[in-house]
């Protein structure tokens, strides 16, 4: 395997599903991009303000139906971490390999990824049939906490694996 390829490989990276991720979580982000060098890149269809650092970045799609998710998986690597509330986005993530963390602390991987979507289509089915109505729970500091804990297992096996 060639140098460069090798290197590439190494250098994991964290990808934000931004437009709709909590405040919060792009928050905490941010912090621990920075506390551990981490390359973090939010990739939504409206400007967003970031921190002024080396270890994030911005990247603006245009606006349409899936633009920014499609944009996500053509970028993402093996190992890396995408962060996203969207299933469907998780799912193609966790075929190329790589890890979905939802901003409610919940890890997408090849052995729950497939559950997760059969559950999310049959709740849209229900929906679409006005069987079953209204959102997710409001965001709460459990769920911070438990995202919280999630990055930093991803952090801690990424140092592990590039030391």
């Amino acid at each position: 395997m060639p140098i460069a390829r090798q290197i590439k490989e190494l250098i994991l990276q964290i990808w934000v599903d931004a437009d709709a991720c909590p405040t919060t979580i792009k928050e905490l982000l941010f912090r621990a991009a920075i506390r551990t060098k981490t390359m973090l890149t939010l990739v939504a269809n409206q400007s967003m303000a970031t921190p002024r650092s080396e270890f994030i970045a911005s990247l603006l799609v245009p606006s349409g139906m899936n633009v920014a998710d499609r944009r996500i998986v053509e970028l993402v690597q093996p190992g890396d971490l995408v962060v996203t509330a969207d299933i469907p986005l998780a799912a193609e993530v966790v075929a190329k390999n790589a890890l979905a963390l939802d901003p409610r602390g919940e890890l997408y991987t090849g052995s729950n990824i497939g559950q997760r979507l059969a559950v999310r289509n049959l709740f849209d089915e229900l929906r679409g049939g006005g069987h079953v109505g209204g959102g997710p729970p409001n965001f709460t500091a459990k769920n911070l906490q438990a995202f919280a804990n999630q990055l930093d297992r991803w952090l801690t096996a990424k140092n592990k694996r590039t030391s």
